[in-house]
């Protein structure tokens, strides 16, 4: 391995030189790269003499470009029959905050430094701090993709540090809040009692069971038993009205649900037709927006429970799905179930405790309350 001056004249008869790099890499194949300037030529000397030790050298000539990158992996993201809602959320990520900044650059020439400058210029974008995790862990899986194929040794984005965040950031986000993220009891209470015609059962579902919108659209009168009130999850319509199997095997779960909801699906499915709980006046799968839009949102309104400008306080189905984690979550003498963390988990259809822990941990009481210390200190002094 060596650097060397190359001299010339060019056809005009002027004086001209370069700095060449010439190596052999960990395949034992001969590679040369040319530079203006011998202070170029000498770092990529030395950077590519520790890469080519280490087995990890990969020649820009060799290497592709982030955007065939990104082909290949959303390629292997179908042929691994991901549902069309997963990969339309990948190429709309990909398509917005990848490609317009690292499209044309070649996955040999990327680095931590290299990644960590296009946080910055995401961040300076306008995105926000999710978006910017998310768009990191999607660069780092193109990566991957292409470090399995031979195409690149080594991910740049894997070693970056994408938990990186101001504490600004980490305050704005912070943890959901009953009253102003999670409806309160009094708030449900008001809701149920404003709830009516056929929006009504799908909703007490949601409050009571806390299924996800996709779940309700895809439960099937097969999978509920009303005498024992209770439902199986084993199957969902995503956003597209696609029928697949819930996104990991926890989803899959047996969910009890109270006397209120097993009397209105009685009467419900009186007036219902066909396979599905909750469909559409025609038999099909019920579009997400509909349920929002014409029932949750006139629901709330006519409950009263709105913002300072006259507008429904919740304006999304996920928020009935908190409300039923918190009632498990709550002591009985509060009016909820006092379940422990486990069973809650099971409840939702968590794919890890952690998960459960993290979104809900810090509504679980405390367990050292006033009262509760004072009878801890009785107990042990006398």
């Amino acid at each position: 391995m060596s650097v060397r001056k190359r001299t010339w004249t060019n056809a005009r008869g002027e004086p001209k030189e370069a700095w060449i790099v010439d190596y052999t890499d960990q395949g034992g194949k001969r590679r040369l790269k040319t530079f203006k300037r011998k202070k170029e030529a000498d770092a990529y000397h030395a950077r590519v003499n520790v890469e080519v030790a280490a087995g990890i050298h990969t020649p820009d000539s060799a290497s592709i470009t982030v955007r065939d990158a990104t082909t290949r992996w959303l390629a292997s993201c179908r042929a691994a029959g991901l549902e069309p809602s997963t990969i339309a959320s990948y190429e709309q990520a990909v398509t917005h905050h990848i490609l317009p900044f690292l499209g044309r650059v070649r996955l040999s020439q990327l680095s931590a430094p290299g990644v960590r400058e296009f946080e910055d210029r995401l961040r300076a974008g306008g995105r926000s701090p999710s978006t910017i995790k998310k768009t990191l862990s999607f660069l780092g899986a193109i990566i991957g993709e292409a470090v399995e194929r031979g195409l690149v040794a080594q991910n740049v984005a894997v070693r970056f540090r994408r938990k990186r965040g101001t504490q600004a950031e980490r305050r704005a986000k912070g943890k959901l809040l009953v009253g102003r993220d999670i409806p309160a009891p009094d708030e449900i209470k008001a809701l149920v009692g404003a709830l009516q015609g056929r929006w009504r059962p799908i909703l007490l579902a949601a409050i009571f069971t806390g299924l996800r919108s996709s779940e309700l659209r895809g439960l099937r009168w097969g999978d509920v038993d009303l005498d024992k009130r209770e439902l199986h999850v084993r199957q969902r319509a995503d956003r597209y009205n696609v029928m697949g199997r819930p996104k990991s095997e926890a989803g899959e779960r047996a969910v009890p649900f109270p006397r209120i909801v097993a009397n209105a699906l009685r009467e419900w499915k009186l007036a219902c037709f066909g396979e599905l709980v909750f469909p559409t006046g025609s038999g099909t799968i019920e579009r997400h927006a509909n349920i929002v839009a014409r029932g949750l949102i006139p629901a709330w309104n006519a409950a009263g429970v709105v913002d300072a400008t006259g507008r429904a306080k919740y304006t999304g189905l996920h928020s009935l799905r908190h409300f039923y984690a918190s009632w498990c979550i709550n002591r009985k003498a509060d009016g909820g179930l006092e379940l422990p963390l486990k069973t809650v988990q099971s409840r939702l259809g968590h794919s890890t405790l952690a998960m459960t822990a993290d979104t809900y941990g810090h509504l679980f009481p405390r367990g050292d309350d006033l009262e509760e210390l004072d009878a801890a200190e009785k107990s042990l002094l006398g």
